[in-house]
C-alpha cells in the first residue's frame, strides 16, 4: 500500500478520528483479521455472524497497527466510519486513484475465474510488478483487500470479480474499474440467488459494461450469452475460443496421460504452440483467454506463450493433482462447485484414470442452485457415469447424484451416499487402492478438501497395499 497518514484515510472513508495521532503513517498492509496485524498496518474491524472485529481491535493495534478502521467507539485508535465495509472500498478506491499507472485488468465468469486471475497474474507478470488476488478474494471485502496491496511500482492490478446479485460487480468496478476485461462464461453457479442464466449473464456483463471506449472486452466465441455482451460495452472487442472467428483461437487440443492441455494457439500475432502445467481441458480456454487479453496490452507472444507454459496453480483446492508413492493420485478440487465445474473434473477425472485405474468422485453438495438443485445433481451422476467413473460417493446433499448414476442403464460402477466429510474420508482411505485416482469436489463451505487431504497423507499400508 502506498503510505498514508491517518488524516488522508479518513478524509478518504468519511471518517473521523478518535483517540490517534492524525499524522501517524499507514505504511503496511491492511487487514481483516487481527492475527495478520503488524507494525504500520490499518485494521478493519469487519462485523461478522460470528465474530465482530471490533472486538479484535486492540489486540491489533497491541500488535503494531496503527489504529483501526471502525464503526463504533473502541479501545484503540481508530478512524469512525458508519460502515466499515464500504469505508474499506472507499480506501481502495482512493489509493488506485493515486496509481493512475497502474492497469487494471479484471476476469469474471460463472466458472474458471480463480485459475484464469492466477494465469493472468503470471502472464503480466513478465512486463512488471503485478498484484493479483489471494484465493478468491472477489468479494466486498477480499477485493479491496487486494487493492490495498498496490503501490507506486505496481505496472498491473488483476482483479476477479464475483457476484451473487445484480449490482454486485457495478459496485467492485466503483472500486476498481478495468481497462482490460475478460468474461469466459455463463453457467449455472449462484442460478439460486439470481433465478435465470439471463439474470447471471446481465449481471456478469456489467464488467464490459464499466469498460470506457479505449479499454478492451475479452469474450468467449464459444459462449453466445458472453459474445452478446458485444452490444454492451463501448470499449474494442477481441475473442477467444475454438469457434473458427475468434480472434485467439484454440486448435489442436489435446490432453497428455494427466489431463494436461495441448494445444496450437492462432492469434493476429503469429500461432504457437503451447503446453499447460495445469490439469484439465477446460484450463486450454482459460489460457487463451489470457493470451487474448495480454497480446491486446502489448504483451509479446513469446512472453505470453512462456508465461502460460510455466504458469502453475497458485489458488489452494482447484485441480491440485497429487500423486502418493503408491500411484494413488487425488484431485483435489474442493474449493467450489458449479455443474460446469463438476463436468470439467469429472473429464479430467476419467482422463487421468484412462487404462486399469478406477475412477473414484467424492462429490459434495453444489449450493445456490435454487429450484433446480434436485435435477442439476442428477445431471452430474448421469454424467459420471456415463463417461466410466467407477465409484461415486456423494456427501449428504448431492444424493441425487448417487441416485441418478445407480440409474444409469448399463452403468456397471457403484454408487453411494454418506453423511460428511468424515464418512467420505472413511469410504475412500479403506476402499482406495494403488493406481486408483480419485476426484474431490464440493462447495465451499462443504469443506470437502479435508477427503482430500486426509487421503494424500494416508500411507500404503493405511489403504491396504
Amino acid at each position: 500500500m502506498i503510505p498514508l497518514p491517518l488524516h488522508e484515510v479518513a478524509a478518504a472513508t468519511d471518517g473521523r478520528l478518535h483517540d490517534a495521532n492524525a499524522e501517524a503513517v499507514v505504511r503496511s498492509t491492511v487487514v481483516v483479521d487481527s492475527r495478520l496485524a503488524e507494525p504500520g498496518s490499518l485494521f478493519v474491524c469487519v462485523p461478522g455472524e460470528r465474530v465482530d472485529g471490533h472486538d479484535f481491535a486492540r489486540a491489533a493495534v497491541d500488535a503494531g497497527a496503527v489504529a483501526a478502521l471502525a464503526q463504533r467507539v473502541i479501545d484503540a485508535p481508530s478512524v469512525l466510519v458508519a460502515d466499515t465495509t464500504a469505508a474499506l472500498g472507499q480506501l481502495a478506491r482512493a489509493v488506485l486513484s493515486a496509481l493512475p499507472s497502474c492497469h487494471v485488468v479484471g476476469v469474471t465468469g460463472s466458472s474458471g475465474k480463480t485459475s484464469t486471475k492466477d494465469l493472468l497474474a503470471q502472464v503480466y507478470e513478465r512486463r512488471g510488478p503485478t498484484v493479483a488476488p489471494v484465493g478468491s478474494f472477489n468479494n466486498e471485502v477480499g477485493f479491496p483487500l487486494t487493492v490495498l496491496r498496490c503501490d507506486s511500482g505496481t505496472r498491473t492490478l488483476v482483479c476477479e470479480y464475483g457476484a451473487r446479485g445484480p449490482g454486485h460487480i457495478a459496485y467492485l468496478c466503483g472500486i476498481a474499474r478495468p481497462r482490460t476485461a475478460l468474461v469466459l462464461n455463463v453457467g449455472a453457479a449462484h442460478l439460486g440467488e439470481f433465478g435465470s442464466r439471463a439474470a447471471i449473464a446481465a449481471a456478469k456483463g456489467e464488467l464490459v459494461e464499466s469498460l470506457s471506449a479505449d479499454g478492451a472486452a475479452v469474450l468467449n466465441v464459444d459462449d453466445p450469452m458472453v459474445l452478446a455482451m458485444r452490444d454492451r460495452t463501448a470499449a474494442s472487442v477481441v475473442t477467444f475460443g475454438e469457434g473458427a472467428d475468434a480472434d485467439v483461437r484454440i486448435t489442436d487440443l489435446v490432453e497428455d496421460d494427466l489431463a494436461r492441455p495441448r494445444f496450437t494457439l492462432r492469434t493476429p500475432a503469429g500461432d504457437a504452440d503451447v503446453s499447460l502445467r495445469l490439469h484439465g481441458r477446460h484450463n486450454a480456454a482459460n489460457a487463451a483467454a489470457v493470451a487474448a487479453a495480454a497480446l491486446h496490452d502489448g504483451i509479446a507472444l513469446d512472453d505470453v506463450v512462456d508465461g502460460l507454459q510455466q504458469a502453475t496453480a497458485r489458488s489452494a483446492h482447484r485441480m491440485a493433482v497429487h500423486e502418493r508413492r503408491d500411484g494413488l493420485v487425488v484431485i483435489d478440487d474442493a474449493y467450489n462447485a458449479n455443474p460446469e465445474s463438476t463436468r470439467a473434473a469429472i473429464d479430467a477425472l476419467v482422463r487421468l484414470a484412462a487404462g486399469n485405474r478406477r475412477a473414484w468422485a467424492v462429490l459434495g453438495e453444489m449450493l445456490e442452485l435454487g429450484e433446480d438443485t434436485g435435477r442439476l445433481h442428477a445431471e452430474i451422476g448421469d454424467y459420471a457415469a456415463s463417461v466410466g467413473v467407477d465409484e461415486i460417493v456423494a456427501l449428504g446433499g448431492a444424493a441425487p447424484i448417487a441416485a441418478a448414476a445407480s440409474a444409469h442403464p448399463g452403468w456397471t460402477g457403484h454408487a453411494r451416499v454418506v453423511a460428511d466429510t468424515d464418512a467420505a474420508t472413511h469410504v475412500v482411505v479403506e476402499e482406495t487402492q494403488p493406481g486408483d485416482v480419485v476426484l474431490v469436489k464440493a462447495s465451499n463451505s462443504i469443506q470437502a478438501w479435508h477427503v482430500a487431504e486426509a487421503l494424500v497423507s494416508a500411507t500404503a499400508a493405511e489403504v491396504g497395499a
